[in-house]
């Protein structure tokens, strides 16, 4: 491929990479992983709510990484709360998957920035050898790309089959006892998503420059090893 496109793919990798790096520390930092709403179950069963008075039990709830906000609805009104999860939700949480997330968003980020760097170090400089050439970019992506598979699995677990947002949704409520009425993943948990894809498409933008994937043999080191075998 002529050294004019390797340029531009790199470029272009590397431009993506930093978008990654930017969009996974703009999420870290909001509120924007989960949205959903609750319902005062003890509430609604108390005045056996259905039909249009049972919306006056159901609030709202919204959180990420280290903070939250939830709206409480028992049928007065909303009362809305902010929440932070160190220190105040870490005995109720599964507290090694929440910091493992945490430290797996910042390998992505501190790989991703690197790769970015290698991308434009390969595009505009003159590329060394090993982890600075071709091999160092399957390297940096792969890790970036792992990383974020990993958060979207364990955040997905902490909060589907640890029921994330009951826990936060109850916590310190000695009265009434609430159920997650409905919740989705928001803005956040999918911007991790097209990181990750970003990254696995850096692996084919670098496979179209003309480099190999790693450890792949090419024929004509297998014909020149099967000759010398021969000549023996």
């Amino acid at each position: 491929m002529p050294a004019q496109q390797k340029k531009l793919l790199f470029s272009t990798a590397g431009v993506l990479s930093l978008a990654c790096a930017l969009g996974t520390a703009a999420a870290v930092g909001s509120q924007l992983w989960v949205r959903g709403s609750i319902l005062c179950s003890t509430g609604a069963l108390l005045v056996n709510a259905s039909g249009p008075e049972l919306r006056k039990f159901i609030g709202d709830i919204q959180y990420g990484l280290f903070s939250g906000q939830r709206v409480r609805q028992c049928g007065l009104g909303g009362r809305p709360l902010q929440f932070s999860f160190f220190p105040d939700l870490l005995r109720i949480i599964p507290a090694s998957i929440h910091i493992s997330v945490i430290l797996f968003c910042t390998v992505l980020i501190v790989f991703a920035l690197v790769g970015a760097g290698f991308f434009m170090f390969n595009a505009f400089g003159s590329p060394y050898e090993t982890l600075h050439g071709p091999v160092g970019l399957y390297l940096w992506s792969f890790i970036s790309c792992s990383c974020g598979c990993l958060i979207m699995i364990l955040f997905s677990s902490e909060v589907k089959i640890h029921h994330l947002s009951e826990k936060i949704a109850n916590f310190k409520e000695g009265t009434f006892t609430f159920k997650t009425h409905s919740e989705q993943f928001a803005n956040s948990f999918w911007t991790i998503l097209v990181c990750s894809l970003v990254h696995f498409l850096n692996t084919l933008l670098i496979r179209f420059a003309g480099f190999k994937f790693p450890f792949s043999k090419s024929k004509d080191s297998g014909t020149i090893t099967g000759a010398v075998d021969l000549m023996y």
